[in-house]
């Protein structure tokens, strides 16, 4: 490879190592697998050693992957949390442990488990945990103490009175994501257990992180100045000892080939073990030996993380099903040969979208590799083509659903499929829900939970059957429950004077939230006048782009569709636009951006109020906007704004404006 070549590449690998990155430490949803994501991280490691000049400062092999999220306090890190160098060879660990005895001829090891999790650090002073944060970027990360102190592992007091900062990994046991990932539809699933729990642990509300089985175990002293600790096993015993829940795979070592023959043993022992691992790690024992080597700025020198290659099998993809979530979403899944892959018997899996299909070139009767993703979620990863006999077929993604035989539609600007059947029984639930919201129909007192009771008595099967619901049948499901039915049922009938806008919304209809559902109220004044339009006639509408127009005519084409508005007719609930009783439009021509967080009112309440005033609002700031309502955190828009001379307002001066 020449140096223009090598140039090119190394730019391509940065965006790529960056976005994944970002995927997996700040969104805790990634797209490839940690193998995968190995390999690019090695080829561009590889490539920047024979090119140095090339190495960028933004370059993942110069820092730790992470951010800090908005929402939580920032914390330094008093001892940076760094990352390992990884390796994937017993060759590679050869050479590391050299290395290692060219400091010291005794150096000594210890090799343990790598936890797939999210690394924390934790505080403690006089005994007494007082603070626990997130790896971050290393330097800085998140304050998290609240959702930890909800960790049963996590003792809240030490057995002795030390200054201590310790290090672990948060994890969620194979058991307990197994049985939790079981309780979700298809299309909610977690990928892995690690997503589960770094999602967990970045909750704002602790409660829901207290609801989750998170564990943790501690793997290093950051820093301890009340006793000497001199090797890294023994402090780990000390740990114990006085209350933490260490790693519990730790393995001396004093030669090179007990080295490699204990990260052969946890290779044999991981399908076993009741949580996810992601590698082996071989540390220096001696502390002050580790002092001696030193580090770089993103990774100690002393250490270094063997990660083991995904066992893969090789088996037939019998058929291609579909399966339809509570969002409608239509989700892919192999049916296949049955086969053991990492300990347990493989005969379905996701295939996750249309896109995914088709990437990997699947075919229906191909012979497929499969492996495990993280030793838990069994995935497709190619077919092997040279083993075709003309004998495949290619897939279709069905144009009408499997469940209710509605109408299938490819979501604009995303890689899904949905059913938009407004009765479908695999959706009914959400849209059941959705209907009955704030931001819909504003049906108080009918939640989720409640929602769930009337469907599984079999007392609604469909949004109308909201209408038909009598007092005695809801005073049933509650205890004492006689006054909240008859609450309820004034909230129902008081929505069926809702204006039509609200029903619009209510009615789910992709890409059409509560802002379109205004500009489509104002302008066809009833549902029949709307549910007739031509999708040239929607184009002209105002901010009605032809996506939008498209989802509208379709949905509307539904037999389904018909049949509801004909119900709910028959129930009585509004169908036309109300007049406009307010004449106040002192914000007539004017277009407000809003940004950052309000503190009495949401985005969408803020809008309600500007829109019923006559004025409008957009997403994005321009010369023709007329004020910035800035809350806090503002980000980019604000500076726009400032940079084009746009007043900015404030919360405060808002309200004043709108007495």
């Amino acid at each position: 490879m020449n140096r223009t070549q090598a140039k090119k590449r190394i730019d391509e690998l940065n965006k790529l190592t960056a976005y994944y990155a970002a995927k997996y430490y700040d969104d805790d949803s990634p797209e490839i697998s940690d193998f995968e994501y190995d390999m690019l991280m090695s080829e561009l490691k590889n490539l920047e050693r024979e090119f140095p000049e090339f190495i960028s400062k933004n370059s993942l092999t110069q820092r730790v992957g992470g951010t800090v999220k908005t929402g939580f306090a920032k914390v330094e890190h008093i001892v940076p949390l760094q990352s390992l160098q990884d390796v994937f060879s017993l060759e590679e660990i050869q050479e590391f442990c050299v290395k290692m005895q060219k400091e010291d001829i005794n150096v000594s090891y210890v090799v343990e488990t790598k936890i797939d999790g999210l690394s924390v650090a934790l505080e403690y002073k006089n005994g007494e945990f007082i603070k626990g944060a997130t790896r971050g970027n290393g330097l800085v990360g998140e304050d998290v103490t609240e959702n930890l102190k909800t960790i049963k592992h996590i003792p809240q007091k030490l057995k002795e009175p030390i200054d201590i900062i310790v290090r672990g990994e948060v994890f969620i046991g194979k058991e307990d994501f197994e049985k939790l990932n079981d309780e979700l539809d298809e299309d909610n699933r977690f990928a892995n257990a690690r997503n589960l729990a770094a999602g967990s642990l970045r909750q704002l509300d602790s409660k829901i992180a207290a609801s989750r089985p998170l564990d943790i175990f501690i793997f290093n002293v950051q820093k301890c100045d009340s006793i000497k600790l001199t090797s890294h096993y023994d402090s780990l015993q000390y740990l114990k000892k006085i209350g933490f829940n260490i790693n519990p795979v730790l393995i001396p070592c004093d030669t090179i080939k007990k080295v490699k023959n204990a990260i052969e043993r946890i290779g044999e022992m991981r399908l076993n073990l009741g949580f996810g691992i992601d590698g082996a790690v071989v540390k220096v024992d001696n502390l002050d030996l580790r002092e001696k080597i030193g580090t770089t700025f993103k990774t100690p020198k002393w250490a270094v993380a063997y990660k083991y290659p995904p066992e893969q099998k090789e088996t037939t993809l019998k058929d291609i099903i579909c399966q339809v979530g509570r969002t409608g979403a239509l989700t892919p899944m192999a049916i296949l040969e049955p086969v053991v892959v990492a300990g347990s018997k493989i005969s379905k899996t996701t295939l996750h979208n249309e896109d995914f299909v088709k990437e990997k070139g699947l075919k229906i009767g191909d012979r497929v590799i499969i492996q495990k993703a993280g030793d838990v979620i069994p995935e497709v990863v190619s077919a092997v083509v040279e083993k075709r006999t003309g004998e495949e077929k290619e897939f279709e993604m069905p144009t009408t659903c499997p469940v209710c035989g509605g109408q299938v539609i490819r979501v604009p600007g995303q890689a899904v499929n949905k059913c938009i059947g407004i009765e479908c029984p695999a959706r009914n639930l959400r849209n059941i829900e959705h209907f009955a919201s704030k931001e819909a129909m504003n049906i108080e007192g009918l939640g989720e939970k409640l929602i769930k009771q009337l469907y599984d008595k079999g007392l609604i099967n469909n949004i109308a059957d909201i209408y038909s619901l009598k007092a005695e049948d809801i005073a049933s499901l509650k205890k004492n429950g006689k006054k909240f039915a008859e609450k309820l049922v004034q909230s129902i009938n008081k929505s069926k004077e809702n204006n039509l806008d609200r029903l619009i919304t209510a009615l789910g209809i992709e890409q059409v939230g509560a802002k379109s559902a205004k500009i489509l109220a104002k302008k066809f004044k009833n549902i029949d006048n709307l549910m007739k339009a031509k999708f040239g006639t929607l184009t002209f509408v105002e901010e009605i782009g032809e996506i939008t127009a498209n989802s509208v005519k379709e949905f509307f084409m539904q037999e389904q569709t018909k049949d509801l508005i004909n119900r709910l007719k028959v129930a009585g609930v509004n169908m036309k636009e109300k007049d406009d009783v307010n004449n106040d439009n002192r914000f007539l021509g004017k277009t407000f951006v809003l940004t950052g967080t309000l503190e009495k009112y949401t985005r969408d309440e803020a809008s309600e109020i500007i829109e019923n005033f006559g004025g409008k609002t957009s997403g994005s700031v321009s010369k023709k906007t007329s004020y910035v309502l800035a809350g806090e955190d503002a980000g980019n828009k604000l500076s726009k704004a400032q940079s084009l001379d746009i007043p900015v307002i404030t919360e405060t001066q808002f309200e004043e404006m709108i007495k």
